[in-house]
């Protein structure tokens, strides 16, 4: 599955976005998180598995930055 989103906050092994398609803030587990920062608008690729918790965790396969950042990036 494919989802796009918006990057709220990174941590080591972890990013909190905010999913286009849903509006709900979703954790996605990396450890590539470090690469991306606050405002990065992503494509996040995973295996279709969400948890149930509040927010819900996803595990990426791949994710890539859009090109631009978006019209919420002022630091990318």
């Amino acid at each position: 599955m494919i989802m796009q989103a918006l990057v709220i906050s990174v941590q080591r092994d972890r990013l909190l976005v905010l999913d286009f398609a849903t509006r709900r803030r979703v954790i996605v587990i990396t450890p590539d998180a470090r690469r991306f920062r606050q405002g990065n608008i992503i494509r996040i690729r995973y295996n279709g598995v969400m948890t149930n918790s509040i927010p819900p965790q996803i595990s990426a396969l791949n994710i890539f930055a859009l090109p631009g950042g978006g019209p919420w990036c002022n630091r990318c």
